[in-house]
């Protein structure tokens, strides 16, 4: 892979945190529980800041990018992700949601792996890191809702 094809990998990244963003904003709207939309008003306001750093990581010309350019990446695995949208049932947007950002953080999480620069390393880790935390967010939100009868 040339240094030239991150950067349709990171604007792939970008529309992801982008529908993320949008899914997350409308069941903020759409919900009437509280807690609910607390957490969906913060995931949204994450997403929103992944795509600010990652458009301005794209700033950078090709040249400033520093990956190991002699690997199997596997990225595009994690891009094929159903779109979200408002319309269906809370429990199964939130499962497409765990998956959706399990995804985001492998993808990041590879990104790291393949930079050769440490600020750059850095940089995928952290979002890595946030879409992890995501990710166990929606994971007890389901748990809750899938399974009532543990409260």
């Amino acid at each position: 892979m040339k240094k030239e094809e991150f950067r349709s990998i990171l604007s792939g990244a970008i529309a992801n945190e982008v529908e993320s963003y949008t899914f997350y904003r409308g069941i903020e709207r759409c919900t009437t529980d509280s807690t609910m939309k607390k957490i969906f008003g913060e995931l949204a306001n994450d997403e929103q800041t992944h795509r600010e750093t990652l458009e301005d990581f794209l700033t950078q010309p090709v040249k400033s990018f520093h990956f190991d350019e002699a690997r199997d990446y596997k990225i595009s695995e994690t891009l094929d992700v159903p779109q979200l949208t408002t319309d269906m049932k809370p429990i199964e947007g939130i499962t497409l949601a765990i998956k959706k950002e399990e995804d985001a953080r492998d993808m990041y999480r590879e990104l790291a792996e393949l930079s050769t620069d440490p600020e750059q390393k850095k940089l995928f880790v952290n979002l890595s890191n946030m879409e992890a935390g995501h990710k166990a967010q929606l994971e007890d939100l389901y748990t809750n809702m899938a399974f009532p009868e543990v409260w």
